[in-house]
């Protein structure tokens, strides 16, 4: 026996503990497989659907169909997940267009964590790759003192029907300067009545 030999087996039990072998791969025949397979099927049922009581109640149920349904977020989730670590260099970078990016999507995974947490969806993006655009809906109108609505673009409004856009917006600019500049009258002249 050689010194080595002899200095491992003095170490045995004592420094390293005993070294345990590996087991052997139990080798099942296509019977017993099945007998497994059988048996997990049942103890599945037996178990029930899965409750996903780490995702918030408001969104637990949302239909399947709906754009920010918990198990379609849950994968946005991981493919962003996976996106931020490939980033994870830009982080630190010079470039301004990668740090912005690597933080934009470091958001956008916080985000998303917290929409399963709370049920409040934080961000103006939604989507795999941040594709889609959330869009808001006016729920109450405030009115201007001559009584015409107040809009902002790219809200929907429910008395109009649609989405309030850009040429609506220099429409009614338009309008009102018209009739606000017949009526406006100077600080410095009150008195001042225009000659009908």
């Amino acid at each position: 026996m050689s010194k080595r030999d002899k200095f491992r087996d003095e170490l045995k039990g004592t420094v390293m503990g005993e070294v345990k072998k590996q087991r052997k791969k139990r080798e099942l025949t296509d019977e017993q497989k099945a007998v497994l397979v059988e048996r997990m099927k049942k103890a599945r049922e037996a178990r029930g659907p899965a409750k996903n009581l780490s995702i918030h109640e408001s969104i637990r149920d949302l239909p399947i169909d709906h754009a920010l349904n918990a198990s379609k977020v849950k994968d946005w989730l991981k493919y962003q997940k996976d996106v931020l670590k490939s980033m994870r260099g830009w982080k630190d970078s010079k470039d301004k267009n990668e740090r912005q990016a690597y933080f934009d999507t470091d958001a956008y995974v916080f985000n998303l964590q917290r929409y399963l947490g709370d049920g409040v969806y934080r961000d103006h993006r939604y989507g795999e790759e941040k594709q889609n655009r959330i869009r808001y809906r006016s729920i109450a109108m405030a009115y201007n003192a001559d009584g015409s609505p107040k809009r902002s673009v790219g809200v929907f409004y429910p008395d109009i029907g649609e989405e309030y856009t850009q040429e609506m917006e220099d429409e009614d600019y338009a309008a009102r300067k018209n009739v606000s500049n017949q009526k406006r009258l100077r600080k410095g002249n009150r008195n001042y009545r225009p000659k009908s």
